[in-house]
């Protein structure tokens, strides 16, 4: 990955007739014989000793890994994509790429119900073992990862830079949370710089990780977009929550809908696609479900009939603004204590 004009889709032709130590044996004629250009050629014949020297003390660091499509824990999931990356550079635990993982993606400038919901997705996914896997950007994918983390749950990040840096730069303290319980995971060797084209190949990582990918918030042209269509052509589950024909960020869900995806109102929607992972992974520390509730959960309980029972109603009675009583009864929802009925209403369940 450190030869110039080398990308992935070269380096994975060349893999098919030579291992990386065959290449670096191969003579100046032979080299050209595979049809590289004459600077590629010098470029391995010569190599800039100085940028492995870095790679390796990069390595030498603890918690970092370097995975290639030759070693054993490299994830299958991945392997199975048209392009996959040829090395993977990896803080972190590297066992948890090849658990089962839900993506979950979305706009980086969300409502607040539209965190909130990522959280509370993220935080009972995590809780049923999926390792929850996102891009560490801002709004929907922060959330996402830091729902799984309320949940001590396990949480992948897929970088577009090389993984001695953080982007954005404001989330260096929930990158190192990341990588001290779950794993930060980059095609791109250290030193590497953010640019605008890492991203759609990042994004390419995280759909091929995951069995699922759930889109939360997406404008109707956004990179989430591309991630889910990228989920499509890797024959992965694409899961989307509709919103309001009048609300931007709802119509890159809406569309994907449209298009096949999966409708999504709780994550029983998303379980029952994969039943065979629903029982609980007794290695997730802390993966129970939401049991006990905090004081103003348990109060709007107590408000909700076990009849349909009206938001109108709900923020009447309490007092409270529609965002925080719509934000708490999806954890009710999510916990199995009420249901969503058609028009806005909720029934009590227990």
């Amino acid at each position: 990955m450190r030869t110039p004009g080398v990308g992935g889709r070269t380096f994975l032709r060349l893999l098919e007739s030579h291992t990386p130590a065959q290449l670096f044996a191969e003579s100046t004629a032979a080299l050209s014989a595979l049809g590289l250009k004459s600077d590629i050629v010098q470029a391995i014949k010569n190599p800039d000793w100085s940028i492995v020297d870095f790679d390796l003390a990069w390595l030498e660091q603890n918690n970092n890994a370097v995975l290639t499509l030759f070693d054993p824990d490299y994830p299958a999931q991945l392997k199975e994509i048209h392009d996959p990356p040829p090395v993977l550079f990896v803080r972190g635990n590297p066992e948890l790429l090849s658990l089962p993982q839900i993506a979950i993606v979305g706009s980086r400038n969300p409502s607040t119900i539209g965190m909130e919901t990522a959280t509370a997705f993220a935080k009972t996914l995590s809780q049923y073992g999926f390792v929850i896997t996102s891009g560490l950007a801002l709004g929907i994918d922060a959330a996402s990862h830091q729902g799984a983390l309320s949940a001590k749950g396990y949480t992948i990040a897929v970088a577009g830079t090389g993984l001695d840096r953080v982007y954005p730069a404001r989330h260096i303290d929930l990158a190192t949370e990341i990588v001290n319980t779950g794993a930060m995971v980059s095609e791109f060797p250290p030193g590497t710089l953010a640019k605008a084209n890492h991203f759609p190949r990042r994004n390419r990582i995280i759909s091929g990780l995951c069995q699922g990918l759930l889109v939360v918030e997406a404008a109707k042209q956004s990179g989430s977009l591309i991630t889910a269509r990228m989920a499509l052509e890797q024959n992965r589950e694409v899961f989307a929550i509709p919103g309001s024909i009048h609300n931007p960020l709802a119509r890159g869900c809406n569309a994907l809908i449209r298009e096949g995806a999966k409708l999504v109102e709780t994550t029983q929607d998303i379980l029952e696609e994969f039943n065979q992972y629903i029982q609980q992974d007794e290695n997730i520390s802390g993966g129970t479900l939401q049991t006990t509730l905090d004081l103003e959960q348990q109060t709007l309980l107590n408000r909700v009939m076990f009849s349909p029972t009206s938001i109108d109603k709900l923020v009447e009675e309490s007092r409270t603004s529609v965002e925080v009583i719509s934000s708490m009864l999806l954890i009710l929802e999510l916990s199995g204590y009420v249901e969503a009925n058609a028009g806005g209403s909720y029934t009590r369940l227990k």
